[in-house]
């Protein structure tokens, strides 16, 4: 018997993208429970949502249960299609938007983790702008790893997104945006920390446990980690700083993000001269996107911050 290939019908109507947001969001959320803040309706009527998809879909989305949360192959492939999807219909939206003078429509960003306390505020004040001269703007941010925030560029779901420079995309834009200092850190609970700071051999230090990140750094700041004896790992800064003032692990942190701690003298930096690397920001946007009114706005103000 042959099968039919026509699951959706030709028309997609308000339901069937109601039951892929929740889907995108179920899946983006890493299961029913943590969706439910999201999408403020209830664990039941999430799963009634999923299975309603995929009795649509005539597929097997997701596996739910005591063993936890996770996708199936088609489910991951729905996921995919189902982003571009959502995106195109929010490029979409924007277009039609902007054929108005008036700046209405959502801006979506993405940005890694712990730049807020970076003194230049380039993002902040940019935004502060954008909503002065656009009121009716809504503002959307996402916190995500930097390949995440790619991805999400090229695919439409974002409209700018800021990450460190470790790669050159030929799809994407990269306005340069911060440059940030990072040292390497023990705390007040740490035996190094009474030490003299300034003078520590790579033998030294090697006794001493370390924490560094798993997710992709320079080649520079590459050598400076294979210095230490790394006995921990973390996927994003402030895991670094929870382990680091632990007093059992060094590690290395961007100097704004560790000000807080060594203004009370609870971090000491160690060889600061010696053992110190910068990491290079940039906006980035698709170079395939059309013409976005909001992200041109945000774009202008984001250059007057320079």
């Amino acid at each position: 018997m042959k099968k039919n290939k026509n699951i959706l019908p030709r028309q997609l109507g308000d339901v069937h993208i109601r039951l892929l947001r929740i889907y995108k969001i179920v899946v983006e959320s890493g299961g029913f429970a943590a969706a439910e803040v999201d999408l403020n309706i209830s664990r039941s009527a999430i799963s009634l949502a999923i299975s309603e998809l995929e009795s649509l879909l005539k597929m097997k989305l997701c596996h739910r249960g005591r063993s936890g949360f996770s996708v199936t192959q088609e489910g991951e492939h729905v996921y995919q299609a189902g982003s571009h999807l959502l995106g195109s219909i929010e490029n979409f939206r924007a277009e039609i938007n902007a054929i108005n003078t008036d700046l209405v429509g959502e801006l979506n960003i993405g940005i890694t983790d712990n730049l807020v306390t970076i003194d230049k505020m380039r993002i902040t004040r940019a935004l502060s702008a954008l909503k002065h001269r656009a009121p009716d703007v809504i503002i959307n941010i996402r916190m995500m790893p930097p390949n995440d925030i790619e991805c999400a560029i090229l695919n439409g779901q974002l409209h700018i997104g800021v990450i460190p420079e470790l790669r050159s995309l030929p799809g994407l834009n990269y306005l340069p945006l911060y440059k940030e200092q990072s040292l390497l850190y023990c705390s007040d609970q740490h035996p190094l920390f009474k030490q003299e700071l300034n003078r520590i051999s790579d033998g030294a230090l090697v006794k001493y446990d370390a924490v560094v990140p798993s997710y992709a750094q320079s080649s520079e700041i590459k050598q400076h980690q294979k210095k230490l004896n790394a006995t921990a790992t973390s996927t994003d800064r402030e895991g670094i700083a929870f382990l680091i003032l632990t007093g059992r692990f060094i590690g290395f942190l961007p100097t704004h993000f560790a000000q807080r701690w060594t203004a009370q003298d609870k971090l000491r930096a160690i060889e600061a001269h010696n053992r110190s690397y910068y990491t290079y920001f940039s906006t980035i946007t698709s170079k395939g996107a059309r013409s976005h009114l909001i992200l041109k706005a945000y774009l202008e103000e984001l250059l007057k911050t320079g």
